[in-house]
């Protein structure tokens, strides 16, 4: 992949503090963010979040994208309901380095409340910096939807 320019970020009511991190690191890389998430903690319902980021990925819209929520399990779900879309759960930084060496993750999901900020911000640096590998990878990230 060139190098990111955009990355579209969503979280619901557990993730706006990290999710201000996160926007703050990646724009001090340089990267343009488009922000689908909420901004209080106010209940909310993650897959309008999820779905948003996905779209934005899908429609080239952005480079990549970054989901959060409490757990990081249910954003992630919402997410990979979209074909094109390749999210992967990071919980250490080595996660989000395979998951696009490997898997091609185009989006990555982060647990905030399971999470300190430096490992979550650790995930998004690697998540920006890494690439997919191919070869070996690429039959069988072509197996993963097999329908698109």
């Amino acid at each position: 992949m060139n190098r990111i320019l955009t990355i579209s970020i969503g979280n619901d009511h557990a993730g706006p503090e990290l999710k201000k991190k996160v926007v703050e690191l990646l724009e001090n890389e340089g990267i343009k963010v488009i922000n689908h998430g909420c901004d209080s903690s106010d209940s909310v319902d993650y897959p309008d979040f999820a779905h948003a980021v996905a779209r934005d990925v899908e429609s080239g819209v952005a480079d990549r994208g970054i989901v959060i929520c409490g757990s990081g399990n249910g954003i992630n779900m919402a997410v990979n309901k979209h074909g094109a879309i390749r999210s992967a759960l990071c919980w250490k930084a080595e996660i989000a380095s395979l998951a696009v060496q490997h898997n091609d993750a185009n989006v990555i999901a982060l647990p905030a409340r399971f999470i300190e900020e430096a490992e979550a911000l650790a995930c998004v640096k690697a998540f920006i910096t890494e690439t997919f590998e191919g070869g070996r990878h690429q039959n069988r990230v072509n197996k993963i939807n097999p329908c698109c």
